[in-house]
Formats: C-alpha cells, structure tokens, sequence
C-alpha cells in the first residue's frame, strides 16, 4: 500500500475515469470490487439519475467508489454534491472547474476529494484549496481536454515535483507497462477510462468496445479546436464530420450542440458512428482484448511489478 491506497482505502492505486453521462453501476461496482476506485461521473445527469446510479453501485459493492462532477458541465453542481452527505459518499472527484468553495464542505462531510488538472499552476490553487489528491491529465485522455495539449510524460513529473499531495497520472495509460512508468514518475497511481470501456462488465454497445480494439495509433482525432472546446475522440464517421464543419467555420452554439451528451450517448450507447460520436483517448491503440475488469485489474497489477523488477534489474 502507498499513500494513495491509503488515503482511500483501496487495495489497487487505480482509479477509473468518470465517464461523464455514460456512467453507471456496473462497471463503477466492478472496478471498485476488483480492488480499484470505481467512479460515477455525473456529467450533465439530473441529480435523481445520479442517486439512481448511487443506489444501484451501493447495492453492488460495499466498497469505496467516488463521484465526478465537472463543475462547468453540470447544471446541478450543489443539488448533485449534496448526495455526498445523504449517502456518505467517501471519494468526489472534482474537474472542469474551480474546486475551491466546495473542497471546505466536502471535508465536512468526511469525503477525500481528488481534483483533475492539467497544469502545474492548476495543481498548486488545487493544493491551496485543500484537495487530497490530484489527478494531472494529459491529453492522450479520452473526452473533453485541457487546450494546453501538455502530455502526461512531461506533465507527471513536474506536478509530483510542485505539489506534496499524491499525484494520480491519468491519459495514455493502459496496462502494466504504463502504470510503471506514471510510478517511475512519482505518482502514486493511475487513472484510466478508455481501457475500463472495453471490458465484459461494461455496459456499452459492442460497436463501440470493436472500434477500440480494432484502433491503431492513428484511431483518435481532436476536435473543437476551432471553438475553444477540445474533445479527443475515436475516428468515427461523425468524428470526421465535425471536423469539416469547423474547416467551414461552425459556430460554437453549434459545436456545444453537436458535441451534447445526447449524440455521446447515440455513439457510446446506441453505437451509431455515423449519428454520434465515441469518446477514446490514444491508448486505445494498445488494446486488444475484452477482459473482465477482475481479469484486467489482475494482469495490469502483475505486469506492473514484473516491469519494474526489470528495470530494477538493469541498475542492479
């Protein structure tokens, strides 16, 4: 155990991403019992959707998971944040905002709370606020990004230098050998979204899992640049759509309207390509299979201690 696992009382420092409005019980709960920290994205849900989701995931794991809330993305932060407290909820995940005015309540509330950034000047006001844990995200990850395109490489490592909180690397990372060299880093764990979608126990159309597995490096495009509004996604029909709509000029209205999570969940859910579009982050081009998430967590657990005993090796 290290001081993430510690801190939120999980056996594996692997956190699963939030996943915004695709979220739900299953695969939160299995990520969770596999020893990991499954994670409820609220995205723009109604707050009676998310304590739906809350119930459900209680009722299939007593083990800790957490809550994302994208402060600039949902229109229900405080209603959402206020199911902490009723259902004692031990982990929030902060992104897409300022975390400051409600890290002091959460606290209150005796949850740990995680903030996502993107910069070391993010992670420092995250420090300052009083967050426990911050997740530093490149932007090989999957969904909505950070417009400085800094990669988790060189992000990591100047984040674990400027912050004494533990650091979670989240984008690009996949499997064993990843997770060894985010630890070879500094951080003290990972987060991954993109690899927990192809896996048996998550609800997602199969579509939408063979679009990963059949990815190559070159699967995933960033779109939204034009706007101010950057989204890595899989190189879908619909993908490839939106960017021609920006090489005409498309509005950001029209983007925001065009990027809604009811064309995510056309994509994710229904698995129309054409009709919407795919969130995937570039690690997409390391996967290759549909384990269980028990399975996944087993075999990235044993390749990260094999991967760093050989690099022990090497030096010895």
């Amino acid at each position: 155990m290290n001081s993430l696992t510690n801190l939120l009382k999980i056996k594996y420092p692997i956190i699963q991403g939030g996943m915004g409005n695709i979220s739900n019980a299953i695969l939160t709960s299995a990520v969770s019992e596999a020893g990991g920290l499954g994670t409820i994205g609220a995205g723009t849900m109604t707050p009676a959707e998310v304590e739906e989701i809350i119930n459900e995931t209680m009722r299939r794991t007593d083990k800790p998971f957490a809550l994302n809330v994208a402060l600039t993305v949902s229109p229900y932060v405080r209603e959402i944040l206020s199911l902490v407290k009723k259902y004692n909820i031990p982990v929030v995940s902060l992104s897409a905002g300022n975390p400051a005015p409600f890290i002091p309540k959460l606290h209150e509330h005796g949850a740990k709370v995680i903030t996502v950034c993107a910069s070391v000047r993010q992670a420092k006001k995250a420090e300052a606020a009083g967050t426990d844990v911050i997740v530093a995200e490149g932007y090989e990850a999957a969904g909505i990004n950070s417009a400085l395109e800094t990669t988790t490489l060189v992000l990591i490592p100047q984040i674990v230098e400027a912050v004494t909180i533990p650091v979670v690397a989240a984008g690009g990372i996949g499997d064993g050998k990843g997770v060894a060299s985010m630890l070879a880093l500094g951080a003290s764990g990972v987060q991954m979204g993109t690899r927990f979608i192809a896996t048996k126990e998550a609800p997602f159309h199969h579509k939408y899992k063979q679009k990963i597995i059949d990815a190559s490096d070159h699967s995933t495009l960033i779109v939204g640049r034009s706007v101010g509004r950057i989204r890595r996604v899989l190189a879908t029909d619909y993908a490839w759509k939106l960017l021609k709509f920006e090489e005409n000029g498309i509005s950001l209205d029209d983007f925001n309207r065009l990027t809604s999570e009811e064309f995510h969940r056309t994509g994710a859910l229904e698995g129309k390509e054409e009709e919407g579009f795919m969130n995937g982050g570039q690690v997409a081009g390391l996967i290759t299979d549909i384990p269980s998430v028990h399975e996944l967590m087993g075999t990235i657990i044993n390749d990260t201690k094999k991967q760093l005993e050989q690099a022990f090796l090497l030096f010895k």
